[in-house]
């Protein structure tokens, strides 16, 4: 798929609030460019989501529970990468402002399924495992929000929970340390592209 440049003004583009622990990217990917990642995405072998370093994964079904594939930097999906790696870095030159390096992780392709009750209770992306650490989280919505009901993306700052938009294409960027959750979704399925940015140690 041919790798459209990120269109609009990116003053309307972009949206951050001073009390939100998140900035937004609407309107990152096009309608055609979503679904052929969804497509992508559901063509792949799906697994049920574990906590990272736990192979026992019923035992952790109260804290997650969705399937998940990996979409690895191919020449079908190169594009991705690049559109992902650079929404991150205009917002991070915006408004984090972290020493970031690269996507240094293949894009984690998520499905929550009502019918399995799915959900991802409170967390962080640190990565204790992965090459890097991480340092910049980003989700891209994939599912339009009327398709299904519940599976909030809640993001966990200060004393306040906050909410980001659900709108199809938006990208939500946050500071991979930040608590956050994805609520039990209650009807449909919702299904989400996740990518890590990495970088130094904190110092």
């Amino acid at each position: 798929m041919e790798n459209s440049a990120i269109s609009g003004d990116e003053q309307n583009l972009l949206h951050m609030r001073s009390v939100q622990p998140f900035a937004v990217w609407f309107q990152g990917f096009t309608e055609a460019e979503l679904d052929f990642i969804t497509e992508y995405g559901d063509a792949l072998g799906h697994n049920k989501a574990t906590i990272q370093g736990r192979a026992r994964e019923d035992v952790y079904d109260s804290v997650r529970i969705t399937r998940t594939a990996w979409i690895t930097n191919n020449p079908q999906t190169a594009w991705i990468y690049d559109r992902m790696a650079r929404i991150a870095r205009h917002l991070n030159d915006i408004v984090y402002r972290l020493d970031l390096t690269s996507l240094s992780e293949q894009l984690q392709y998520t499905v929550y399924d009502a019918a399995e009750g799915g959900h991802y209770d409170w967390h962080v992306d640190h990565g204790a495992l992965t090459p890097a650490p991480r340092k910049l989280s980003l989700v891209l919505q994939l599912s339009d929000p009327a398709s299904y009901e519940g599976c909030e993306l809640e993001i966990h700052a200060a004393n306040q929970i906050e909410t980001p938009p659900k709108t199809r294409g938006t990208v939500i960027a946050f500071p991979s340390y930040a608590l956050h959750r994805v609520t039990p979704i209650i009807s449909g399925t919702r299904k989400s592209l996740v990518a890590w940015i990495s970088g130094p140690l904190l110092r």
